[in-house]
């Protein structure tokens, strides 16, 4: 039996697609701001956008598939806590103001 032990990646053609799916998130933002034009969904796509993002570069440029698990969630659960205080914050924002205030 032989143990496949992952490595980090040596070529530039994952990095590239990363790279890539950032740049077409990003323009397909800015093309969805527009068309959405500050309707409710806006920010949904949004917190859903930066999720990706977040995702993309995690497991593009950090690797975290390479990391410890305990590692991995840690980086995981970053990842997702903006998109979610995006939503949050969208769909409570007078609680998490009072909640804000001194």
């Amino acid at each position: 039996m032989s143990t496949i032990e992952k490595q980090p990646i040596s070529r530039l053609a994952p990095l590239t697609f990363a790279w890539a799916g950032l740049v077409a998130l990003t323009l397909f933002s800015v093309v969805a701001g527009r068309w959405f034009d500050g309707g409710v969904w806006l920010q949904l796509f949004v917190a859903g956008t930066v999720w990706l993002k977040g995702v993309l570069v995690a497991r593009g440029f950090i690797e975290v598939e390479l990391a410890h698990p305990f590692i991995r969630r840690v980086v995981l659960a970053f990842v997702a806590f903006a998109p979610l205080a995006l939503i949050g914050i969208a769909f409570f924002g007078d609680q998490f103001a009072r909640w804000a205030t001194l």
